[in-house]
């Protein structure tokens, strides 16, 4: 489905309505769409569907997934939220994560920023360099 400026312009006003304090507000989303549901304004379903994109790209942002070789340690892990939070903002969401295919090392993925300091990849970009 095509969606139009104003349908756009439209999700926009609503996601926006539904931060509080820079946040997404999960109550805020549903009262929205309920509002909207029970309204049915012209192009709603255009305007809905971009909202939902919106509200799920928000989600990919704030969601932080840690993997490490080893459990990650309680200091190590309050290390990283507070380092996380300072530079994304409040509000994320943190998924640690053991992979012992990595030999060694983290890597933290935040939406589409990814941070991999682990020797897999090192010795992958080493094979590849030879």
């Amino acid at each position: 489905m095509k969606i139009g400026k104003q349908a756009r312009r439209d999700a926009k006003d609503l996601f926006l309505a539904c931060r509080r304090d820079g946040v997404l507000d999960e109550s805020r989303v549903r009262q929205t769409v309920t509002q909207v549901l029970a309204a049915k304004p012209r192009n709603y379903l255009a305007a809905l569907t971009h909202f939902q994109r919106l509200v799920e790209l928000d989600i990919q942002s704030r969601t932080v997934r840690v993997e490490n070789a080893v459990t990650t340690s309680d200091s190590l892990m309050a290390e990283l939220k507070s380092s996380l939070t300072l530079k994304y903002g409040a509000g994320l969401d943190f998924q640690f994560f053991v992979d012992p295919s990595l030999i060694g090392g983290l890597r933290i993925q935040i939406g589409s920023d990814v941070f991999d300091g682990t020797v897999k990849t090192r010795l992958a970009s080493l094979e590849n360099s030879f």
